[in-house]
C-alpha cells in the first residue's frame, strides 16, 4: 500500500502543477477549481492509502523480493448480485425531480429512499444470504 500511497501523493503534485500552470494560462475560474478538486482528491487518498499502510503493517505487494503466492488466500468479503442499489437510484431519481416537480413527490421519493435503503443494508439478514 505505500507504493500506491506514494503514487497518489505524486499525481497530486502533478495536478497542483497542472493547475498552477492552467490559471496562469487560460484565467478560466472553473478549470482551475476542478483542478484543485482533483489536487486536494489524490493528496487525500495517498494520505489515506499511506496512513493505513503504516496501521496494518508491511503487505505483500511491499516486499521488493516477494513472490505473486505471498498474496495467496483469502481476500475479504465480496457479496454476491444484488438489486437493491438499482432500487436505491430509483428512488433517488424520483427524490430529485420531486424537487422540481412537487413536494409531495419529494416525501414519496424519501420514503422509497429510506425504505430501499433499508433493504440494502439489512440484506444479509435474511434469506438465502443470511449469516
Amino acid at each position: 500500500m505505500k507504493v500506491q500511497g506514494w503514487m497518489f501523493l505524486l499525481v497530486g503534485v502533478f495536478f497542483a502543477a497542472i493547475d498552477v500552470v492552467y490559471w496562469f494560462w487560460s484565467r478560466e475560474p472553473v478549470g482551475t477549481t476542478v483542478m484543485a478538486l482533483a489536487t486536494l482528491f489524490a493528496f487525500m487518498v495517498g494520505y489515506y492509502l499511506l496512513f493505513t499502510a503504516r496501521r496494518i503493517g508491511d503487505q505483500p505487494e511491499d516486499d521488493k523480493q516477494g513472490e505473486i503466492a505471498d498474496g495467496a488466500g483469502e481476500l475479504g468479503f465480496f457479496p454476491p448480485h444484488s438489486w437493491w442499489p438499482l432500487f436505491v437510484t430509483l428512488s433517488a431519481s424520483v427524490a430529485f425531480v420531486g424537487v422540481v416537480i412537487g413536494w409531495w413527490l419529494f416525501l414519496i421519493g424519501l420514503f422509497a429512499v429510506i425504505m430501499s435503503m433499508i433493504g440494502f443494508v439489512f440484506e444479509y439478514y435474511r434469506g438465502n444470504f443470511s449469516h
